[in-house]
């Protein structure tokens, strides 16, 4: 684990007071820190994949010292293994620290940390994940929309096929947020595409998805498979592999999400149809807002103006933010324009001619 420390503790209540976080210092249940002092956020990440320490950890860093310059956040990554994250939950409440945002590799297999810091008077902000248990925050994108956004895609890709079927490769099991993904894009299919089967794809897992789908195809027959709804961009990634390995041609529309670089390539190559871009500091403010907020015992009207519930709690401040699709004629006003790649990024040698195809010439 890391601690990271950030400038004077006066910055930390003028902060808070300018962003509408007022009280600061006075206490609450869980408990707040103390009045004039810093606070200390855990920060607890579930894998090294993607956008986890590329993006998430820098951008609450980030947000956290730009909101209160004597506060630190303490960085524990789990690396997929969910014993792992429950020790280091542990080790926080242990610590000290006076809020945590976890991002749960299980949602359920969590609860019991969360209610361990929750009896310890430590708030816990739900990051990207609801977690179960006693949550005071949520931070993350509305995931309805975003499974709406990719079978939007899909259905549009497939207007030309009469009565088209499609296999669904959801995300894990594990992470509530694949069954949110699954039901907004169930509720676009309706009626419009015959679903083979839907499968679920353990960890998000690229290895996984490679072989469910080279299974779907055996099942199925590739001339039975019209579309693929992928969950996201990892789960996209191994079913193109299986496609392209099965000789599958011409390659079905396959959607993703999370605009990693290597999805933002295959877009560019025409094997990906599209991905869903979530700016991800728009869920990373809100979230370090949320927990420098609980720690000091301030509300958060302020900060979070939807709800969402779990087991365990029916009404749990939320900021929901809005994902955007992306297409191969939207790269550049999506990811280029907000500095997440760059041009030449994106455009290396083995596809610099799709790039000029595409327009994408920096």
């Amino acid at each position: 684990m890391a601690t990271l420390p950030h400038g004077a503790a006066a910055v930390a209540c003028a902060t808070a007071l300018v962003l509408g976080l007022a009280g600061c210092g006075q206490g609450t249940e869980p408990g707040g820190a103390d009045d004039g002092g810093s606070v200390h956020i855990g920060l607890l990440l579930p894998d090294n994949l993607g956008r986890w320490e590329d993006f998430d950890r820098p951008l609450i860093e980030q947000a956290v010292a730009e909101r209160c310059g004597d506060c630190t956040v303490e960085v524990a990554n789990a690396e997929g293994d969910a014993a792992t994250q429950q020790r280091q939950v542990d080790s926080m409440i242990t610590g000290g620290v006076d809020s945590l945002i976890i991002s749960p590799i299980d949602a359920i297999a969590i609860r019991a940390s969360v209610e361990r810091a929750h009896e310890a008077g430590i708030h816990v902000v739900a990051y990207d994940r609801l977690a179960e248990g006693p949550v005071s925050a949520y931070a993350s994108f509305d995931n309805n929309q975003v499974g709406r956004l990719q079978a939007t895609a899909l259905v549009e890709a497939l207007a030309d096929v009469e009565r088209p079927r499609i296999v669904m490769l959801n995300g894990s099991p594990t992470d509530p947020n694949a069954e949110e993904f699954a039901q907004g894009a169930r509720e676009v299919f309706d009626g419009r595409v015959e679903v083979n089967r839907e499968y679920d794809i353990l960890d998000w897992s690229r290895d996984e998805a490679y072989a469910t789908m080279s299974g779907a195809i055996v099942r199925f027959g590739a001339e039975r498979i019209d579309g693929v709804y992928a969950g996201n961009d990892s789960i996209a990634s191994g079913a193109i592999a299986a496609l392209k390995h099965a000789q599958v041609s011409p390659l079905p529309p396959v959607t993703g999400q999370d605009a990693e670089l290597a999805a933002i390539q295959l877009i560019v190559t025409g094997e990906q149809e599209m991905t869903v871009y979530k700016p991800f500091r728009l869920e990373a403010e809100p979230a370090a807002e949320m927990a420098l907020a609980l720690a000091r015992g301030d509300p958060l009207d302020s900060v979070a103006t939807d709800s969402v519930g779990n087991a365990t709690v029916e009404h749990i401040p939320a900021v929901l933010a809005t994902p955007t699709p992306v297409t191969v004629d939207t790269i550049e006003s999506t990811v280029v324009r907000d500095g997440m790649f760059t041009i030449d990024q994106i455009c290396t040698p083995r596809i610099a001619p799709a790039c000029r195809r595409a327009g994408l010439t920096g």
